[in-house]
């Protein structure tokens, strides 16, 4: 064979044996960009399916686990000793539902510090962010699965309560289930300050106790601070935040929820959770993750 003879054999050889971009290349491209449409980068996972990651998250842990049942055993009791030990008149669904907010409230925010420092104590930072390099669409994805996770409380805590009127209208009392809408509404919004108010602070401290701790301690030291010095009474009023949610939670005429009411809750918002939100979002991005 001759020397041309050779190399049109191989060249032709290498040709037939080069791997090419079949079918199934392209299928996995449309695939990837079949999650968050036309035009979205390969392999990148849609919002809503990292916000069910970080849901799924929440009971993962065996403390992320037990807290999810102790809120709602908690809830449960509260109605209990409603209807063993309140007269009948106060077994009311707007008082069943109130009371069972403050101990949810208070377990919440820890449930929304664990979902953020977890991934740090157990150090899984580095996979999620290995898998999802825009770090903010991390954070936000927690934040909507917080804010998922307050919504499933407030429907729980209203479950509780309803069971617990229904059982206390056996005694034939009348008029137990007045002003329903509004302590819902108000629970809602109750619950889900709670917990973005968790992960605000788990994102600027990005360590368990040291956020649980000063998510406790601090609101409620400014409590004490303001009712000790009158200077910092009305500046209490815009910034304690048990002031400022009390009358989301409260019974029908405890408490008066106008406008006012409304700016006074979104000032201590923006203190207590947006301000420390930012700074725990700036930090996450810039923090170097080993």
């Amino acid at each position: 064979m001759t020397t041309e003879g050779r190399e049109m054999t191989t060249h032709t050889t290498s040709a037939s044996t080069a791997p090419s971009a079949g079918p199934d290349a392209t299928d996995r491209s449309a695939a990837y960009r079949s999650v968050d449409g036309p035009g979205a980068d390969l392999g990148r996972p849609s919002l809503l399916r990292l916000t069910g990651v970080e849901l799924r998250k929440l009971a993962d842990t065996r403390a992320g686990y037990w807290l999810l049942i102790t809120i709602g055993l908690v809830s449960v009791a509260i109605v209990a000793v409603m209807l063993v030990f309140t007269p009948d008149a106060d077994q009311q669904f707007a008082n069943f539902f109130a009371l069972s907010q403050f101990p949810v409230g208070i377990l919440l925010p820890i449930l929304g510090i664990m979902l953020v420092t977890s991934e740090f104590s157990q150090r899984t930072a580095l996979t999620t962010f290995a898998l999802v390099p825009q770090r903010h669409r991390v954070v936000v994805a927690k934040l909507a699965a917080g804010v998922v996770a307050g919504l499933i409380s407030a429907l729980v805590t209203l479950g509780t309560a309803a069971v617990g009127t229904l059982i206390a209208s056996l005694g034939g009392a009348d008029d137990l289930w007045s002003a329903v809408p509004m302590p819902l509404l108000g629970a809602a919004v109750f619950q889900v300050v709670s917990v973005l108010m968790g992960i605000a602070f788990g994102l600027l401290f990005q360590n368990t106790p040291v956020a649980i701790v000063l998510s406790l301690v601090l609101p409620i030291a400014w409590s004490i601070l303001s009712g000790m010095i009158s200077g910092l009474r009305t500046a209490a009023a815009w910034l304690d935040t048990g002031l400022t949610t009390a009358p989301l939670i409260e019974p029908p005429g405890a408490g008066e929820l106008g406008a006012g009411q409304w700016a006074r809750l979104g000032v201590s918002v923006a203190v207590w959770v947006l301000v420390p939100l930012v700074a725990g979002l700036v930090r996450t991005i810039r923090r170097e993750v080993s």
